[in-house]
């Protein structure tokens, strides 16, 4: 288990702070991140008709998802706010499971990962399709949202395990 010393939103008196970023190298930086939202098979049918009572659910949702990338640090207490390079959303039918799966790439040249805007734009990403489709769904789950992988900066790459 992690103890709270390795923590680094934490100093050593254990008070949370902003990590200083001052001294790392800028770097491109990349991180994809994941997650589905499983429904009823009629909730499904309807998003990939295009046929929503609000519109184009997938369309509205992508753009949503950029969105929140872009004003992670203002919903995550101790992020940095990062210069974006590149935020590309992609959607995916899996019907067999009645799901969408959202997969976010985020990028920067920066000090600092973007794991969190990506995370964020996964998140806000599927609460717009549940926001779209509640009215013919209110049981649909959001679920599985993870890190796929992140590069770049002084950690290294990292690959989620399969």
């Amino acid at each position: 288990m992690t103890n709270a010393a390795s923590l680094t939103h934490f100093d050593t008196q254990g008070q949370a702070h902003m990590v200083d970023v001052a001294g790392k190298d800028v770097t491109h930086r990349i991180a994809r991140a994941s997650g589905r939202i499983t429904m009823l098979p009629a909730t499904l049918a309807l998003i990939m008709s295009g046929n929503a009572k609000k519109g184009d659910v997938l369309g509205i949702a992508r753009i949503a998802a950029i969105q929140a990338s872009k004003r992670t640090a203002e919903l995550i207490p101790l992020c940095h706010p990062l210069p974006l390079t590149r935020v590309a959303v992609e959607f995916e039918i899996d019907q067999p499971a009645n799901a969408v799966v959202c997969t976010v790439q985020a990028e920067t040249l920066g000090q600092t990962g973007v794991e969190m805007e990506a995370l964020t734009a996964v998140q806000v990403g599927l609460l717009t399709v549940y926001d779209m489709c509640k009215a013919v769904d209110r049981g649909m789950v959001i679920g599985e949202v993870r890190v796929l992988e992140k590069r770049g900066g002084k950690s290294g790459d990292w690959t989620a395990p399969a």
